[in-house]
């Protein structure tokens, strides 16, 4: 089946997706998403790390994984292998580059980075060059819920580069922060994902295999204050940032001053700081069954 509309051209927008993909089960989710968008360009998909050695490279691979089984040709590139403390030192990453390059081009559309994971390679890259803050959106899903003090809750995209999240939140860039009382609210059944996306194709069936077998790991439970799944069920928390990228008028924002993340990942709060935006309610179906019916087009069964 085909889309049997068209997305007028000054409609359209360009797009990197930043994505730490083989940490857990919902950035394929939002890769997938985002590649059967209409009215984006995906201009390339970076791999970043997630805080463990070898990290970076096995997002590169899921990446990969996700655009074979979808049959989609998008270039992929290999971004820092660490946070950004332990690489500042070192060559820039060809996702830093990539970036720096992608910003710097004259175009008539502008230029999204949706953010999904350990934010690293764009603060390489604006560290590189600080002028492309003024030429990119951010859409970053990561931090705490603004205000929030629960030492015991470590907000995993922020902590796994504290320094890189402080540097980006602090630096005046175009910010949409997607905090995790927000991406969380995105739930679905794995009852849903058998009966509704499995059979659509092997991008579904990559998806369902992929989110049963992390649904199996020992660490996939409910301890106080984190969990990724309670048993039957998984939070799809990177696929705000598409929804949003797609239609803001699915989700409500206030404008803060940039906070600094404490080690811990909490919110320290420091006056005449630049403001960024915080996405406080996100519509969770509209997101959920766009993804559902750009399958069930694209790879009917």
């Amino acid at each position: 089946m085909d889309y049997l509309y068209e997305v007028p051209e000054d409609r359209k927008i360009r797009v990197i997706i930043d994505t730490d993909a083989a940490c857990e089960a919902d950035d394929p989710f939002a890769i997938a998403h985002a590649l059967m968008v209409k009215k984006f360009i995906v201009k390339g998909i970076t791999a970043t790390h997630f805080a463990k050695s070898g990290s970076m490279k096995r997002s590169f691979d899921e990446i990969h994984a996700i655009l074979g089984a979808m049959a989609k040709n998008v270039p992929v590139f290999e971004g820092e292998d660490g946070p950004l403390k332990e690489v500042r030192s070192k060559d820039l990453s060809p996702a830093a580059r990539f970036l720096i390059e992608e910003a710097m081009r004259e175009d008539e559309h502008p230029l999204y980075v949706l953010c999904l994971g350990a934010i690293t390679n764009v603060a390489r890259a604006v560290l590189e060059c600080p002028h492309i803050k003024h030429k990119i959106k951010i859409i970053w899903i990561g931090g705490q819920e603004i205000g929030n003090d629960k030492k015991e809750i470590r907000e995993f995209n922020s902590g796994n580069d504290i320094d890189a999240a402080n540097f980006i939140i602090g630096s005046g860039a175009n910010l949409t922060l997607v905090p995790n009382n927000v991406y969380g609210s995105v739930r679905i059944s794995l009852a849903e994902i058998q009966r509704r996306i499995y059979p659509l194709g092997e991008i579904g069936k990559h998806l369902f295999e992929n989110m049963i077998a992390y649904n199996m790991q020992p660490w996939a439970k409910w301890t106080a204050g984190e969990s990724w799944t309670l048993g039957e069920s998984w939070t799809l928390g990177d696929s705000p940032a598409v929804g949003i990228a797609m239609d803001e008028n699915i989700a409500s924002f206030q404008y803060v001053e940039a906070p600094l993340f404490n080690p811990d990942t909490t919110w320290k709060h420091i006056e005449g700081r630049p403001q960024i935006r915080v996405c406080t309610s996100v519509d969770s179906r509209f997101i959920l069954e766009d993804m559902i019916a750009r399958l069930e087009i694209e790879y009917p069964n």
